[in-house]
């Protein structure tokens, strides 16, 4: 990944020469000697989602033609986040419109703008994305589709939409699941639906965090830490698709944000955004939908969804509870696949499980289910296999593909 270049910097600067002598002068002025000897303030340390608050307020300001009040939030702005370059853009559109119009984000001369042309692109992009996930807010209460049911071990989840560069963060509460933040992201240098490895795409499908990697592991490159997920995951391995290392992580200290596609496949968050999520969501029970383009439905649909799925589990359920391993097998596809083994490899782990079992009934519980649709149906599955009489059992996941109007095993392994 290439670092950032200076030359927005310069685009600010080279704008700030177009004030007037006396202004620009007086930006200049050197501190007194009172303001020498005050000690130096405290470190600012970033909000989630402030810098980009600020930025739509300086946006809301331009628009309203109150061009001084914006100059100076910009001002303000680009002071505490020098990194920010969309930011240090717009400041510099701002001081060249005071002696001259703007027709454009990021007016700069001629032969400035072809030497930055592909840096002006990203950063009009972004600043359009940005523009666009906030004008087109979700649905008041309604959530992705994906969510079909989530179990109270799963706290948080996280959804991306990738045609508008968004990550959203919800929390799960007693009454279903409430949107809490959401936040700018850049995705693979190639876009999305990753194949092989270094295609430098962003992987579509159902992820879960995996883990937390301590900053201090990693290179300055990943800021404020990474959360891997699990890519490949089953369903990604049944078609074949290759490649590793997809985190969620942040911004080295001379980017704020990257351009929306900038990373070699993962989803790169500002470093106060990422800091929240890090210490906001749970490993390994933390579902991450990463979506081309997030359908947003209101939770009862989803309910509706769920359920010729659900009495097909059920079914599932009642008929490992009755012994009956012929039957038992029905619900497997015949390319069945655990961690390597075949259905024929698996039949006798399901045949010891029975055996333990021994006709007592099981109780399915923590159960949460996320479909996966593009050109196959799929759920994925998650719960906590207790027969009756048991204190615990093993947790599950299984992963599931409509075959016609039948729903069938094609994945199912312990996970803990």
């Amino acid at each position: 990944m290439k670092r950032a270049s200076p030359a927005i910097f310069l685009i600010a600067f080279s704008l700030l020469a177009a004030v007037p002598p006396a202004q620009a002068a007086k930006k200049r002025k050197p501190p007194s000697a009172a303001q020498a000897a005050r000690p130096a303030p405290a470190k600012r340390v970033a909000r989630d989602g402030e810098a980009e608050a600020r930025l739509i307020a300086v946006y809301k300001l331009v628009g309203q033609a109150r061009g001084r009040e914006a100059l100076a939030q910009a001002e303000s702005l680009v002071k505490d986040h020098p990194n920010f370059q969309l930011a240090q853009l717009v400041y510099g559109d701002l001081l060249a419109a005071r002696a001259r119009p703007v027709r454009m984000l990021g007016d700069v001369p001629d032969t400035t703008a072809h030497a930055a042309a592909p840096l002006l692109a990203e950063l009009r992009e972004e600043s359009q994305l940005r523009l666009k996930a906030l004008r087109e807010r979700p649905p008041a209460g309604a959530i992705p589709s994906q969510f079909l049911a989530l179990s109270p071990r799963n706290k948080h989840a996280i959804a991306v939409d990738a045609s508008r560069a968004r990550l959203y963060l919800f929390e799960n509460t007693d009454t279903g699941l409430k949107l809490i933040a959401d936040y700018y992201v850049s995705v693979g240098k190639s876009g999305i639906e990753k194949s092989v490895e270094g295609d430098l795409r962003t992987p579509l499908g159902v992820y879960f965090v995996m883990s937390n990697l301590d900053p201090k592991s990693l290179k300055d490159f990943y800021g404020a830490g990474a959360l891997p997920i699990n890519y490949p995951n089953p369903y990604d391995m049944k078609r074949g698709k290759t490649g590793s290392g997809i985190w969620l992580h942040g911004t080295p200290p001379s980017q704020f944000a990257r351009a929306p596609k900038a990373t070699d496949g993962c989803v790169a968050l500002t470093n106060p955004d990422l800091q929240r999520i890090i210490d906001t969501v749970e490993v390994r029970t933390t579902p991450v939908i990463i979506a081309p383009q997030l359908h947003w439905v209101p939770p009862q649909s989803t309910q509706a969804e769920g359920k010729t799925f659900e009495n097909t589990l059920q079914a599932w359920r009642t008929t490992k509870a009755s012994g009956d391993m012929s039957r038992l097998l029905s619900f497997y596809t015949p390319d069945f696949n655990s961690y390597g083994k075949t259905l024929a490899e698996w039949t006798p782990v399901l045949k010891g499980e029975l055996d333990r079992t021994r006709g007592r009934d099981i109780v399915l519980k923590d159960l949460s289910y996320l479909r996966w649709t593009d050109s196959a149906d799929t759920m994925v599955v998650t719960f906590g296999e207790v027969a009756e009489g048991a204190r615990s059992g093993p947790t599950k996941r299984q992963y599931w593909v409509r075959q016609g109007s039948q729903w069938k095993i094609f994945f199912e392994g312990v996970i803990g």
